[in-house]
């Protein structure tokens, strides 16, 4: 590997690599860091009363992985030729899943300053979307991967009963700034984190958004507006690993809190986020170990 591939896929350079793929006629992106493998398509085990969007699972070496069709997931066609098709393999909040694709093309590097957050009057696909990636010769849909595995298993996604379950909590002044892109995580972090007695929360959809409030914060010499940063790492604009190296770095925000709250927190990957420096990185969907978190640095 060259130089200046270890530059860019350094931690905190707001880039990152994009497998794009095919399914019907659409294009879409997965980042690399969620994918463990690409294969051909192995004999899939049927179900009993699974859902529409699984078609069963698959054995990959000592592994039971459920497969998903992204085509149902979309709404668009199924495969004309699936002698070609493949599966990527991935793993997120904690799990493996095989994505059902009708081929694999290439891996771009990009920015995700490229990436654009899509509008509400948009595609059906892009309700399954977190970005449209802007190439120089085409664009493609950047999939909301969490989204589809929640929606067809909502035990995967964050829930307030699971904050219940820590008893009677205290109401809390500490206010904490959220970066995370999905609006449905957003609501969902909100009550989950009101449920917990955090109430004075103040929510940004990239780290671009976050960045510029603490920005303004600097030029005012005014009080620290915020206690604690919580942030996902994949974001259009400016991802999180971005927005914590640029905190820890900055003589005045270096004090800040940062937690990481994403699927992509795995054993692999954990150096990343020590790299930019975050106090600490919790894997969705663990949303008791993020607020137990949380109590110990603003207490």
């Amino acid at each position: 590997m060259n130089d200046q591939t270890d530059i860019l896929l350094d931690s905190g350079t707001n880039e990152l690599e994009v497998v794009m793929f095919e399914v019907a006629n659409g294009t879409f992106g997965i980042n690399v860091l969620k994918v463990r493998e690409i294969i051909n398509p192995l004999p899939i085990t049927l179900t009993p009363n699974a859902h529409k969007h699984v078609e069963g699972v698959i054995r990959l070496r000592q592994e039971v992985i459920p497969v998903v069709d992204l085509a149902k997931v979309l709404n668009l066609p199924a495969s004309v030729d699936p002698t070609q098709d493949k599966f990527i393999v991935a793993e997120l909040n904690k799990m493996k899943v095989a994505f059902h694709v009708n081929s694999v093309s290439r891996i771009h590097r990009i920015s995700w300053e490229q990436i654009e957050k899509p509008s509400e009057l948009s595609l059906n696909a892009e309700s399954h979307t977190i970005g449209i990636v802007k190439l120089e010769e085409e664009m493609s849909l950047l999939l909301d991967f969490e989204k589809i595995v929640v929606d067809i298993n909502p035990k995967t996604g964050l829930s307030v009963e699971q904050i219940k379950k820590l008893g009677q909590r205290e109401r809390s002044e500490k206010r904490i700034m959220i970066a995370e892109d999905s609006a449905i995580l957003r609501k969902l972090l909100s009550d989950t984190l009101k449920e917990a007695g955090y109430e004075k929360l103040s929510f940004y959809e990239n780290g671009r958004q976050a960045w510029d409030v603490l920005e303004e914060y600097k030029q005012s010499d005014g009080d620290l507006p915020v206690d604690l940063v919580i942030t996902d790492i994949e974001m259009p604009q400016m991802d999180g690993h971005h927005l914590t190296r640029r905190i820890k770095q900055d003589p005045v925000l270096k004090q800040l809190p940062v937690l990481i709250f994403s699927s992509l927190i795995t054993s692999d990957l954990h150096h990343k986020g020590e790299k930019v420096g975050a106090d600490k990185q919790i894997s969705k969907p663990e949303i008791v170990e993020l607020v137990q978190t949380i109590d110990m640095f603003v207490k």
